[in-house]
């Protein structure tokens, strides 16, 4: 996650901006909680979860998968346009999957909140609102600021001089990478966040330095090895019996997640957004579901005890394997489509 998050930043040519980022903050603050809720309120209502179960679920399928959705992101540094970045669509999905890693983090926390103290909100509110919300969020975000300029300084500096150093070049940038992740969180700030954030500084640090080439390049290398990695173990888990709890109600709410609620809480946030209809409609389409749900829903089960863990494990396995088939194979035609 951390590599794919620092291969999403580089990529990313549009400089970060309330006006040129409309699409983003429209998807990261109206379909992004929609997505959350409108999975909860399935997972309640058809499979019978319990509250915090439920919220699990909907924080757990919130994020568009940064590994996974390569198909609908930006090219490479310094391919795209500043004003279109290629197509909005391609740069809306890659700045959204870039933040919203970080952000189904306070989703997952209450989830555990809830699970832990209970369904009243004098019991978990105020601390979840001041900590998990805004204190780790802002911290996650300043220290992706603070440590990506540092570290942009460290690495244009460097200037390799022999074969050797020339052929790892950008490998240090990996290993700071990590260092951000980690010294955010020891601060108790979101390490997504920051990672991504400092990807993104930098970018745009010496935006025309060859540089950034051989960033992108190493670190794009390192994740499709860690994603082949991971699809392994993820068809091992099928075939090893992940999707055997899964109930009639629970394919149904994996299926209604990929083409209902995720379509249409796309649409409702780009609503008035002055985009066409085609780039709305794949926009809304494409919110992979990868990787990332595995993990928050690991942490959270690790966090706290939730009721029907095996059931929950089952929805979010049948909802990711729809989507890598789904958007898999609709993801090339469809974006080259738009782009032509």
């Amino acid at each position: 996650m951390v590599l794919a998050l620092m291969g999403l930043g580089l990529k990313i040519d549009r400089p970060p901006s309330l006006r040129g980022w409309v699409s983003t903050w429209r998807l990261l603050a109206i379909t992004m909680p929609l997505s959350i809720a409108g999975a909860a309120l399935l997972g309640w209502w058809l499979v019978g979860l319990l509250a915090p179960t439920a919220i699990l679920l909907g924080a757990a399928i919130a994020p568009t998968d940064p590994v996974l959705a390569g198909e609908v992101q930006v090219e490479e540094p310094g391919e795209g346009h500043t004003s279109e970045e290629g197509s909005e669509p391609r740069f809306a999905l890659s700045s959204e999957a870039g933040l919203n890693d970080g952000l189904a983090f306070p989703f997952t926390n209450l989830a555990i909140a809830i699970a832990l103290v209970g369904l009243a909100p004098g019991n978990w509110l105020g601390e979840w609102l001041l900590v998990a919300v805004v204190y780790r969020t802002v911290v996650g975000t300043l220290a992706g600021i603070v440590f990506g300029a540092i570290l942009a300084r460290l690495v244009f500096a460097a200037v390799p001089e022999t074969r050797i150093a020339q052929s790892v070049r950008g490998l240090e940038a990996i290993a700071g990478t990590l260092v951000v992740y980690g010294l955010t969180e020891i601060i108790g700030g979101y390490g997504f966040i920051a990672v991504f954030v400092a990807a993104l500084t930098i970018r745009h640090y010496e935006r025309d330095h060859e540089y950034n080439e051989s960033l992108h390049r190493i670190s794009e290398l390192a994740e499709q090895m860690l994603m082949a990695l991971i699809m392994v173990f993820f068809g091992g888990a099928l075939v090893g019996g992940l999707l055997d709890p899964l109930t009639t109600e629970g394919l149904i709410v994996a299926l209604a997640t990929v083409f209902l609620v995720r379509p249409l809480a796309g649409i409702v946030g780009l609503a008035g957004s002055g985009l066409a209809w085609a780039d709305r409609g794949a926009i809304a389409f494409f919110g992979v579901r990868g990787i990332g749900s595995f993990y928050y829903l690991a942490h959270g089960l690790n966090e706290a005890a939730f009721a029907d863990a095996d059931l929950l494990w089952a929805i979010v396995g049948a909802i990711v394997l729809v989507s890598v088939l789904v958007h898999g194979v609709s993801a090339s035609p469809i974006m080259n489509r738009l782009h032509s």
